[in-house]
């Protein structure tokens, strides 16, 4: 029988992904094969970017979950945390003398405990935080070592082993895997860790918000009186989370030690000069396209855990600048006819009022759209029901999607689409819901106006939406300007 290992074996050995896709583990997918390893994988449900990227590294992903993917006897298995032990594959695995390990023991164990890790953990904000940490760094010449779940336009990778003493990754509370139900950044030793913000999430998982809260004291607890914390003060959870301490805290937020303020937003430019202070004192002022008052505190945090590292305001300065974002956070992805359509991850309601307000910040006055897939594990339960209602204020005019298969939830724990149109009427918001993505496309495409913003949220592929939408805008307004 297989049995879970540290072991790891040097390359060319074949290791097998369970869960490629996944957008951390389609990352370690190509870091390995950076390193020399041969890659394979398996998942379900594969669509771009992370298709696209794995494509692009040469890895064909096996589609499913059955016995026949290790047919080829790897020499290691990596298990995402998206595989359930009554899968086929999984019931293979196990049956078999193939080792297998998690992602995040296999990364903590033999790269970041070699390194000075900064790790960057907490509700909202890790993934554009961690690309921005990993950017500076790099521009500044620190070569860094990285894994962020998502795909920053800087790289070409979204994992890689880098060549100095330094490594920046993204701490995910999810769990590890099956046979590890800890939360994925247990495995990380932290010498810097960035907490952004704690708040309840992955009900699937979690039973409250004390129980989110135990999960990130593992965290606080794996730090010793050396290591530093750069934690968002102002946020109570962050503070309980904290109070235990060992480890330094740099405390960051409105009137912290760590600050800032947004000294103006470009609406034609899409984007934003702040300032970085520390205990009253500028560090310096900056410009980002990262637009938005919680991401100019993300970047506040980026600031300090790279000035810890020994980046000069000058060098800072740079990284900021030539930042160019994160795929599907505050993603421009076309402008047919003058509207401009935005994709971005948002599915929290925490995240889709930011989000929402941050695109008001950049784009001012122009009609903007928003168009919302209840697609996560808990947005699909009606857990954040009555929250949704207060998340898209920024917004002119709000189309629902139906939740995205509820098969697996018991009907009186579904989201309601139909519900939060009404509570959306209630607040003075113009809000619809439609039957599919055809539906949804049509009807945008029929209404837009030049100068509109159509932002389009979801953290799933919502069914080709958005190059729907593209084609469908392209179209029409071609179409008029061929009649004129």
């Amino acid at each position: 029988m297989s049995q879970p290992t540290s072991a790891f074996p040097p390359p060319p050995a074949t290791v097998h992904l369970m869960g490629i896709c996944g957008t951390a583990m389609g990352a370690f997918a190509g870091m390995l094969q950076d390193l020399g390893y041969t890659i394979t994988g398996s998942d379900t449900g594969i669509y771009p970017p992370m298709s696209t990227y794995l494509h692009g590294l040469g890895i064909d992903v096996m589609e499913g979950f059955v016995s026949g993917n290790l047919r080829h006897m790897p020499d290691l298995v990596v298990v995402g945390n998206v595989i359930r032990k009554t899968y086929d594959e999984a019931q293979a695995l196990l049956g078999s003398d193939i080792p297998y390990t998690s992602m995040p023991q296999l990364l903590g164990d033999a790269f970041l405990e070699q390194a000075h890790s900064i790790v960057v953990a907490g509700t909202h904000g890790k993934t554009t935080t961690t690309a921005i940490e990993m950017w500076l760094l790099e521009s500044a010449g620190r070569d860094p070592g990285f894994l962020v779940g998502g795909i920053a336009k800087n790289f070409d990778r979204t994992a890689r082993a880098g060549g100095g003493d330094v490594w920046v990754i993204e701490g995910d509370e999810y769990d590890t895997a099956f046979f590890d139900k800890r939360p994925k950044f247990v495995h990380y030793h932290p010498n810097t860790a960035i907490l952004t913000s704690v708040e309840f999430d992955h009900a699937d998982i979690y039973d409250d918000l004390d129980h989110v809260k135990r999960s990130f004291r593992l965290l606080v607890d794996a730090m010793g009186e050396d290591d530093v914390l750069i934690a968002r003060w102002d946020d109570p959870n962050v503070r309980d989370v904290c109070k235990d301490a060992a480890c330094t805290i740099w405390t960051y937020g409105p009137e912290q030690e760590w600050d800032g303020r947004i000294e103006g937003v470009d609406t034609d430019r899409g984007v934003m000069r702040f300032t970085v202070t520390r205990k009253g004192e500028d560090v310096g002022t900056f410009e980002s396209i990262m637009v938005g008052e919680h991401n100019l505190y993300n970047q506040v945090a980026a600031a300090a855990a790279a000035i810890r590292q020994g980046v000069t305001p000058e060098q800072l300065a740079e990284g900021f600048a030539t930042f160019q974002g994160i795929k599907r956070r505050q993603e421009v992805r076309g402008e047919p006819g003058r509207v401009t359509v935005i994709d971005d991850f948002a599915h929290h309601p925490t995240a889709v009022k930011v989000t929402l307000e941050a695109l008001r910040q950049r784009f001012g006055s122009r009609r903007l759209w928003a168009i919302w897939e209840p697609r996560s594990n808990t947005s699909r339960r009606n857990t954040f029901q009555k929250a949704y209602a207060k998340a898209f204020d920024a917004a002119d005019q709000v189309i629902i999607a139906p939740p995205h298969d509820t098969s697996r939830i018991a009907p009186e724990l579904r989201f309601s689409a139909e519900q939060l149109v009404e509570d959306l009427a209630d607040r003075g918001v113009d809000a619809m819901t439609l039957p599919g993505v055809d539906a949804i496309v049509a009807t945008v495409a029929a209404q837009a106006q030049p100068m509109d913003v159509v932002a389009v949220l979801s953290n799933g592929g919502f069914g080709g939406l958005h190059d729907k939408l593209l084609t469908a805008l392209s179209e029409r307004f071609d179409v008029l300007s061929q009649v004129r």
